[in-house]
């Protein structure tokens, strides 16, 4: 069975002016459906690099990326961005929420494009803002929601398009322990339904709701191991 995500020899330079940094050096792995990957290492280890990559956001400098099969060279720009669309949640540490936006209106955003009246997507926010434990402060900016609510907001939103992924980068970073296990509780439930988490995290015990474990050094994989088994069969969604 074809992988989720396959990459094969993928490699990431930046830089310009003839000098060059490599983020990433020759990293061949795959990520099956319903894992749940916790991507651990030191700062500068390639850890946002491989993410963004895994996620479609950025297009390697060498080797190839497949999303179920297909390889992204083959996409165009719009057939990317819809994979990315109706595939793939980010959540990021910064929350990335709109100020001047409620907690509903900043869940709506991705809905922009989409053909539904608007009382439809207010529906549809409220119904997701409720999945995340925010019922009742739909009408709340930003400012007037602690760190890990406005993380919610963030899940809620990344949630829009029932995707297949969730991409999450440090998404505890910024909370403390208590607000950060909440948030974990929130992955771990989606990763039961059958969706795959990919998770970026500096906090070893993070760990713990894994399935499995990458750790990055020099933007290679320094070690790659299993934490628990997937159950059995074909994945409830």
């Amino acid at each position: 069975m074809e992988p989720l995500i396959r990459l094969e020899s993928v490699a990431m330079l930046y830089g310009d002016n003839g000098t060059s940094a490599a983020a990433l050096r020759g990293i061949t792995l795959s990520i099956e459906k319903g894992e749940y990957v916790g991507i651990t290492g030191e700062s500068g280890a390639g850890k946002s690099t491989l993410l963004t990559i895994l996620g479609g956001l950025q297009v390697p400098t060498s080797g190839s990326v497949r999303f179920d099969g297909v390889d992204a060279r083959s996409l165009t720009q719009d057939q990317l961005a819809d994979l990315r669309r109706e595939s793939i949640g980010f959540v990021f540490q910064a929350y990335n929420l709109l100020p001047y936006l409620t907690a509903r209106e900043n869940v709506m955003v991705p809905m922009s494009p989409v053909r539904m009246g608007s009382g439809e997507k207010e529906e549809k926010a409220n119904a997701l803002l409720a999945s995340v434990g925010l019922s009742g402060k739909e009408h709340r900016l930003p400012s007037e929601l602690s760190g890990g609510e406005c993380q919610r907001v963030a899940i809620a939103r990344a949630l829009v398009h029932d995707p297949s992924v969730l991409l999450a980068d440090e998404p505890t970073g910024n909370l403390d322990t208590a607000s950060g296990e909440q948030i974990l509780d929130l992955f771990s439930e989606w990763n039961a339904r059958g969706k795959t988490v990919l998770m970026v995290t500096h906090n070893p015990a993070n760990l713990a709701r894994a399935t499995r474990s990458l750790r990055l050094r020099d933007g290679q994989v320094e070690e790659d191991r299993a934490l628990r088994f997937l159950p059995a069969g074909p994945a409830a969604v």
